[in-house]
Parts: C-alpha cells; structure tokens; sequence
C-alpha cells in the first residue's frame, strides 16, 4: 500500500470505531494523515482541533474523553510520540478511551540513530493497548502506530457508512457478595465514600445514599457534595481519625481525603470499592466491583438502612461551625479566600479542580449551600502535570466553566491556554492559587525534621506573577489578595486568569487552630 492508502485506511478505521474527534500535533511525518482528516472534517465526518505541544494536546484530549466518547491525538515521529505518556498514564488510570494514533519512520529506521526514528511500538507499555481494533474495549487508552513514507501522492477519498460510536465493553456483573456484605456486621459501622462518578451514576447512587442513611464523605467531584446534606460528614478526616468505621464503602473514584491514605494502615477497616476503573486504590487487601456505578447500584436492588451505628453525624453541626468559625477569623488565609471563590464559581457551568492542595482545600471549605452542575478532576495518577489543558478539553463547549489550580501546576502547563481559540469563550475563569509554591509540603509533618535547604528543595519556593502570561495568551487579569478584591472578579466574553494570592499569615494561623 502506499502512504496515502494508509493513511486513509488509518483514519477510515478510526471512524468505524467510534472516533470522531482529533487533535492534531502535524509534523512531516505525519502529513499525509493531517490531510486525509483534512478531508473527513470538511465532509463533516470529524471535529478537528490542533496543537503545537503534544503533552498538552494529550491532556486536552483526555478531558475530551471525559464526555464519555473517544478522542484521538495524532503525532509526527520520534520523542513527539513521548510526549503523550503522562496523558495515557492519566486515561489508563481513569479508564477513559483515549487513541493514540502516532506517524512513524518504516521498521528498517528503528535503532539506527537516523533523525525522529525511536522504538514506537509498546512505548507506553501496560497503559495502553494496540493491536486488532476489534480487542479494544472502549474504555482505557489504544495505540495505533502507523509507518509512513515521507513522500506521497495525494488521491481521493471514499468514506464508509458510519455506524454509532459503540459502548464500552463491561465484564458480568456480579453484584451478590456486595450485597451480603452491606448488610453483615453493620454494627461496626459502615461509611460511604463517594470519589468522582459520572453525570450518568449520580442519580442511583444519590438515591441509593440516601435510603442507607450511613455517613457520606462526598468528594466535589461525585457531584453529591451539596445536594446529600445531613449525611454529610462536614470534616470526615477528623471525624474517621477519632472514630473508625468498621466498613467503607467506596464509590466511584479513588477519594483525595486524607482518611483513604490512612486506610492503608488501618486492615482492620473493610473497604469494598464500586468502580469504573477497577483500581482498588490501596495497596492492602480489599474488595473491588468493576463496572458502571450506576448499573451495580440497580443491581443491588433497593438498599437497606445501614444507619450512623456510631454516631458520627453526631457532632456534625458542631464541626461544620468550627470550620466557619475559622473561616471568618482569617478571611484572607487560603481556605477563606478559597471558600469566597466557591461562592462567585457555583454561579457557572462547572468547574475543574487542581490536584494538590485545591482539591483538597475545595472538598474541606468549599460552600455547601448552591450545587454545582459538574466538578471534574485529574484523579487517575493524581498528578500535576496536563490540569489546565484537561479542563480546557472537558469543558471545551461549556460556557461559564471555572477552573481552579496551583501555582505549580500552571507553570507545568504553560502552552495549555493555545486552546483557547478552538474552545468556547464566554464566561471562562481560570483561578490560579499563588500561595509562593507547593505549600501543600508544608503541611507534611515528616518535613518538620528537615533542613532549611531540603525545605526549600521541596517547596520550590518562587515570586513569580502570572499577569504577563495572562497577556500573552489575550485573557483578562484580575488579582486578589484580600476579600476586598473579589469585588473585582467578574467574567466576560474574553478568558479571565484570576491570580488569587492568600496571606502566609492568615493562612499559618487557620491550619494551626484546625490542626490543634
């Protein structure tokens, strides 16, 4: 075959697959397929977006998979193929369908130093698949790795009837030992945690929460962190650390909360997760249902009530006005101002949070009173890298989205706002918290007994301000550094960065009255 009927053949098989959206990274290797997908968008088969940064282009595309259909990044030759793999180890760990579809030198190239010749088939080992598209499942990462001629010969295109996108492939599901096991020793006390589920779940397990009247740890991004209300647990680490349930239930994905870390250390506590991805999230022995979390829910017919057998809603109210008590006492610390943005960003569409601390600072001091119609996050490997081009790709159609991060991570994604030209405008807000650093180190407690010099290597402390790259990019700037200053923040038709800049004081001064 020649260049151009591969590439023809390539794009062809993608569509009768179910994937009908592309970002392209174009190089020369790749050419010929940039066109051939030329092509297919101007007879209305494909939405095409382009990047010139693959890492970022990767991120973006995983936030497109978060729509529940796949999307494809398409790459020239050699390292540009290695610039995707923080973002399929990100869709591997998510379970989301994202394709890799890489422009390669022919086989005779491989281990000769000639230019962008590298070793492309399996370069990203276990976290994706290749091979027949017929083994794929629709719902984790698929490389297709393609050996192209420089030179071709463009000719003409005949594209299939296409067919619906096709639906994730599901084991059986086996929903019976579940159900013996919510209704064994609930004396010991039983505690949901509700990690990130799909739009599509929510319903279920909303209902389903509510008939078990257990205690509800509710990440924001289960969608249920407002709309649960009295079962919620207003400071479940403090509440689980002084009394341990005997069972947790997990569903959706793995919580950010400091309580499931220390579920590691703690095999006297029984964990069943309910997942789309089927990661257990510990390293220690525990229960896993694979599916969607919905579907397993109905399965389980209608719940019985598992009750607060130990009593921890009890001091629910007193919790919840600490918390606020602090909160007004240092309006200018990080959870204060955090808890004032909530309240201007639940008037959006949605809003995407920073690993790190954001997320983790949002599901703590976030508002209560107005639920937000979607909160997304990067918690498949939990990294820093690709935050802002993810949301950028999750919410390229939305109007009004918001977006909080870390200083940190916003300079780890620097060419992410090259989007914003082939995403909706109006209304975006993105919220970068300028705290000097990755502050979250120094809540470590093993960090006490270091050196200066190694806290320093830690934090990365720097004095940087972001309004020159808001320039850059043509958004807007506003900068808060005091309650006062919100009256500034107000979105429009151009992109907003929002420089939010806590005081270290304030801020010091809150973590030690909540931690003491």
């Amino acid at each position: 075959m020649t260049t151009w009927d591969i590439a023809v053949e390539t794009v062809r098989a993608c569509l009768e697959n179910g994937v009908r959206e592309f970002v392209v990274c174009a190089g020369a290797r790749n050419a010929a397929l940039v066109e051939v997908l030329a092509r297919a968008e101007a007879a209305g088969h494909v939405t095409l977006r382009q990047h010139f940064e693959e890492r970022s282009a990767g991120f973006f595309a995983v936030g497109r998979c978060m729509q529940s259909e796949p999307c494809a990044v398409v790459t020239t030759s050699g390292t540009a193929v290695a610039e995707l793999l923080p973002a399929v180890i990100e869709a591997h760990y998510q379970g989301r369908p994202l394709v890799l579809v890489t422009a390669d030198r022919p086989a005779r190239f491989r281990q000769s130093g000639a230019p962008q010749a590298i070793v492309q088939p399996g370069i990203f080992g276990g976290y994706a698949g290749a091979g027949e598209w017929a083994d794929w499942d629709r719902r984790s990462p698929w490389h297709v790795n393609v050996e192209l001629e420089e030179d071709f010969v463009m000719g003409e295109v005949e594209w299939p009837e296409l067919a619906g996108p096709g639906e994730a492939q599901w084991p059986r599901l086996a929903a019976s030992g579940l159900a013996r096991w919510l209704k064994d020793d609930l004396f010991r006390g039983l505690v949901v945690m509700l990690g990130e589920l799909e739009p599509e779940d929510r319903e279920d397990v909303y209902h389903f929460v509510l008939d078990l009247k257990a205690p509800v740890v509710a990440e924001a991004t289960s969608g249920l962190r407002e709309a649960l209300g009295p079962v919620v647990l207003a400071d479940p680490d403090r509440a689980l650390r002084h009394q341990l349930p005997g069972k947790v239930l997990r569903l959706g994905a793995v919580p950010s909360g400091r309580f499931w870390r220390d579920l590691e250390e703690l095999p006297e506590v029984e964990v069943w997760s309910v997942t789309r991805s089927g990661w257990s999230g510990l390293a220690r022995d525990s229960h896993v249902t694979l599916g969607e979390v919905g579907r397993v829910i109905r399965a389980l017919g209608e719940a019985e009530e598992a009750g607060d057998a130990l009593g921890l809603l009890d001091g629910n109210s007193r919790s919840a006005a600490e918390i606020e008590e602090w909160l007004e006492a240092y309006p200018d610390s990080e959870p204060g101002m955090l808890r004032s943005l909530s309240q201007y960003a639940a008037l959006g569409n949605g809003v995407f949070l920073g690993n790190s601390l954001p997320i983790r600072e949002w599901n703590r001091f976030a508002q209560w009173d107005q639920a937000i119609p979607e909160v997304r996050a990067n918690r498949g490997a939990n990294g820093i890298d690709g935050q802002i081009s993810t949301w950028l790709g999750w919410s390229a159609a939305r109007e009004d989205a918001w977006c909080v991060v870390g200083d940190l991570t916003a300079l780890y994604d620097l060419a992410a706002p090259a989007m914003l030209g082939q995403v909706e405008r109006k209304g975006r807000v993105l919220v970068v918290v300028n705290n000097g650093g990755g502050q979250i180190f120094s809540r470590v407690p093993r960090m006490a007994a270091m050196s200066d010099r190694g806290k320093e290597l830690m934090v990365n402390p720097h004095e940087l301000s972001l309004r020159g790259w808001a320039e850059m990019w043509g958004m807007g700037y506003c900068r808060i550094a005091s309650q006062d200053d919100f009256d500034g923040l107000e979105a429009g038709e151009v992109p907003l960065l929002v420089e939010l800049v806590p005081s270290a004081k304030e801020t010091a001064a809150f973590w030690e009255r909540l931690d003491g």
